[in-house]
């Protein structure tokens, strides 16, 4: 029974007791994962083959693109059930976005079924998982394809707002502490930590010259990799101005080198979908193809989930605003937390939610969809329905979101400058 209630048995015995929705949170985090997990389990070779065994998933197969031809389905099995794995998952966390519009505390009923229920809200993802792999083909895997690319835009750019304000609070805190304590002990980790982020930078970069161009062709590439170095540099050199340093006196180098270095990863993901082979073929083919890259984007994609982020609060109230992650003081206090002996998750939402359910829910959905599109490489059949290619589409997303993120992050250094009468402290 207590699989039903609002504090899961699992957890109640062995964790300290937690507030209702810290563990709310933590469990449909879980459930993004376990979905990821099954995608992944989907797409390993033995199991693929294994999918032609279920009834009706390689009918119909010669309409991948909504085009009737003959196309040998293993080519896309994997693929297929990523697709609708992805779909499964994007569908259970926008029911429950729906469902959870408007919730304001814990005396609104639906906040029972937020907060509850666990075990027949696995079975609503298990039954809705099972009736996606019964989807007619058709055009499915055209259409969805391109919700997954607008989902993945809009997850991309909710992290990056999370990662600028993760710079910004790294430093403000270690230049806090460098006031109040050890002055030169955190001056110095400041140092090292810049330099190592702009000495894996400028290594990546070098790495994406030689093995993603070459002297003849391989023009875009190019192009990619000097423009963003270029506006890596811009901003770095910004950060630093004593303008900028006037307004904002927790402006620095460290900011400007985490940035950076996540900007030259994006420039390496979306180098590694354009629909050819790099300049260095070898590289390709030793890395097992582009499908060998899938566990490498994943990893990011997940740490970084806005929705498992949320879990944290903010140094400035605008992201905890977005994110609504400021845990309320309402509702019953610690020493309610316990019932003979047995720890449990208390009710601090009965005066306001902490967070705002609708919100958490949508950024799972992205959370979701990003994941699909990486763990398929942003892959679907090429006009020959024959062999499965990452469109170009995949690359403007990737080197799009490269860009938003540096401009978001030198709106953040002039904005002072260019709004004096607005309070940025």
């Amino acid at each position: 029974s207590c699989l039903c209630g609002s504090a899961p048995c699992l957890l109640c015995g062995c964790c300290p007791s937690a507030k209702n929705s810290t563990i709310s949170r933590l469990l449909f985090t879980i459930f993004l994962f376990l979905g990821t997990l099954v995608s992944i389990i989907m797409i390993i070779p033995g199991v693929e083959k294994e999918l032609h065994k279920l009834p009706g998933f390689c009918e119909g197969s010669g309409s991948v693109l909504g085009v009737q031809t003959n196309v040998d389905c293993s080519s896309f099995l994997g693929h297929k059930a990523v697709y609708r794995m992805g779909f499964a998952t994007a569908a259970f966390f926008c029911l429950f976005a729906v469902l959870m519009v408007c919730v304001r505390s814990s005396k609104d009923p639906r906040a029972a079924l937020q907060n509850g229920f666990w075990f027949f809200k696995f079975l609503v993802l298990v039954g809705i998982t099972v009736g996606a792999f019964y989807i007619p083909d058709g055009a499915f895997t055209s259409v969805w394809f391109y919700f997954g690319v607008v989902g993945s835009f809009l997850f991309i750019l909710i992290q990056l707002v999370l990662l600028i304000d993760f710079a910004h609070s790294w430093s403000q805190r270690w230049l806090r502490s460098a006031d109040e304590g050890s002055a030169k002990g955190w001056y110095a980790a400041l140092c090292a930590v810049t330099f190592i982020f702009y000495a894996a930078s400028i290594a990546a970069v070098v790495l994406l010259y030689v093995y993603y161009t070459k002297p003849e062709g391989c023009t875009e590439g190019k192009a990619f990799i000097s423009i963003n170095l270029i506006l890596c540099l811009i901003v770095s050199v910004v950060s630093i101005l004593p303008k900028i340093q006037e307004a904002q006196p927790h402006s620095g180098l460290l900011q400007a080198s985490l940035i950076t270095l996540y900007t030259i990863y994006v420039t390496w993901s979306a180098l590694a979908n354009v629909p050819s082979k790099p300049a260095t073929p070898w590289l390709w083919e030793r890395a097992g193809g582009a499908g060998a890259l899938t566990g490498v984007g994943v990893c990011p994609s997940v740490g970084a989930d806005p929705s498992a982020r949320s879990l944290r609060s903010s140094d400035h109230p605008q992201v905890n605003k977005l994110m609504l992650t400021e845990e309320s003081g309402a509702g019953a206090g610690p020493g309610g937390a316990e019932e003979g002996g047995v720890r449990r998750a208390y009710d601090n939402e009965q005066d306001g939610v902490s967070y705002n359910y609708t919100f958490f829910h949508l950024c799972l959905l992205l959370a979701a969809l990003y994941i699909m599109m990486t763990l398929t490489n942003w892959y679907r059949p090429d006009e020959s329905l024959q062999v499965l290619r990452s469109p170009w589409t995949a690359v403007w997303v990737k080197i799009c979101s490269s860009w938003a993120g540096l401009l978001l992050y030198l709106w953040t250094l002039v904005a002072p400058l260019l709004l004096p009468d607005r309070d940025f402290s």
